[in-house]
């Protein structure tokens, strides 16, 4: 059974960064894409970023020039780096794979992410 769980999320300031980090335990016979989600109080979770095997890689409008996501194709780790953070950054952001022969989407806990100054 895949497990993901991140980490790397914690307090800033406007215009500060994090990096957040996406731990893969368990066996992947078949990775098709991996990304962020987040989601603020009150609101509906939204896709933040997505990269595919080939490594190309695409974001939301909110995001893009500001985050950037990478991962490690040795044992799967899924990272988002985040740049010029702005209050509205503020979530919880959660790690998601599509794994498995059907491409079925597994998710972490999620860790919190508050920009404020």
């Amino acid at each position: 059974q895949v497990q993901l769980e991140e980490s790397g999320g914690g307090s800033v300031q406007p215009g500060g960064s994090l990096k957040l980090s996406c731990t893969v335990t368990g066996y992947i016979f078949r990775r098709c894409e991996m990304g962020w989600f987040r989601q603020a109080p009150g609101k509906e979770r939204e896709w933040v970023s997505t990269i595919r095997n080939d490594g190309t890689s695409t974001y939301a409008e909110s995001v893009k020039g500001r985050f950037t996501i990478s991962q490690d194709n040795g044992d799967n780790s899924l990272y988002l780096e985040m740049n010029s953070l702005k209050t509205e950054d503020t979530a919880v952001y959660y790690c998601a794979a599509d794994v498995g022969r059907f491409c079925s989407r597994t998710w972490g806990q999620g860790t919190q992410v508050t920009v404020s100054p």
